[in-house]
């Protein structure tokens, strides 16, 4: 199994390396919310060039599954009572994910009290129960060095900015790609608050093999806003 994932590995880096993966993902009071809709965005920029997608709950998962053919990363959101943690934050959220159709299940990887108590022993659990790949979702470099100790297949530096003790800022971390770069023995790939193309390049210039932009592209309010708020001061 370990070798089977080794070459899943190596033939998703030939397809988004130096490339662009997109988020398609929908919170429930927007209004793109739905799996039809996200399958459609997920159409959209598949055409614009994306090669790879990243999206949450089974039902979205499988949608896209069934109208592109790239490499598709899942996840499964859900507040659990008690816990910070709420990206697949239990064995039976991956699960879920990996019988909709994903080829990489994101897990929530930070030093925060998680659900399932022991990281590695729910990366372990997802190695032998599924055929996906795991991508750790950290918010420092302290934690994507964990992550990979305990046997994560890749590295998202995601949840940067999101954690109370990851660097605050309104830009993406270019310095932890950099870190993680230069130190993990696996996958870097860089994710969270990607705004503009020049970023993301960047971050691909500084070591990062592929590169996740989700709002920027795909929740038209989100991009609205940062319209609105470039030119607000102009209303006299």
């Amino acid at each position: 199994m370990a070798n089977l994932r080794e070459e899943r590995l190596r033939k998703f880096i030939e397809q988004v390396e130096k490339q662009l993966i997109v988020s398609c993902q929908a919170l429930p009071d927007e209004a793109l919310f739905g799996s039809d809709i996200m399958a459609k965005m997920a159409i959209s920029v598949a055409r614009g060039g994306a090669r790879g997608i990243r999206a949450n709950t089974p039902v979205d998962v499988k949608a896209i599954r069934q109208a592109v053919d790239l490499p598709l990363i899942g996840l499964y959101k859900e507040v659990m009572p008690g816990y910070d943690v709420i990206i697949t934050p239990t064995l039976k959220h991956a699960l879920a994910i990996a019988e909709a159709g994903a080829d990489i299940i994101a897990i929530d990887c930070t030093k925060r009290p998680h659900p399932e108590g022991d990281i590695k022993e729910l990366i372990a659990k997802v190695h032998e129960q599924t055929k996906c790949m795991v991508m750790a979702d950290i918010s420092t470099h302290e934690e994507g060095m964990a992550a990979a100790d305990a046997g994560a297949d890749m590295l998202s530096t995601t949840l940067s900015g999101y954690t109370p003790y990851s660097p605050q800022q309104k830009g993406p971390d270019l310095d932890l790609v950099t870190k993680l770069a230069a130190s993990s023995s696996i996958p870097v790939i860089a994710e969270g608050r990607y705004h503009t193309p020049q970023q993301v390049r960047q971050a691909l210039l500084n070591g990062a093999v592929s590169v996740v932009v989700g709002g920027a592209i795909t929740r038209p309010r989100q991009i609205t806003e940062a319209f609105i708020e470039t030119i607000s001061d102009l209303k006299k």
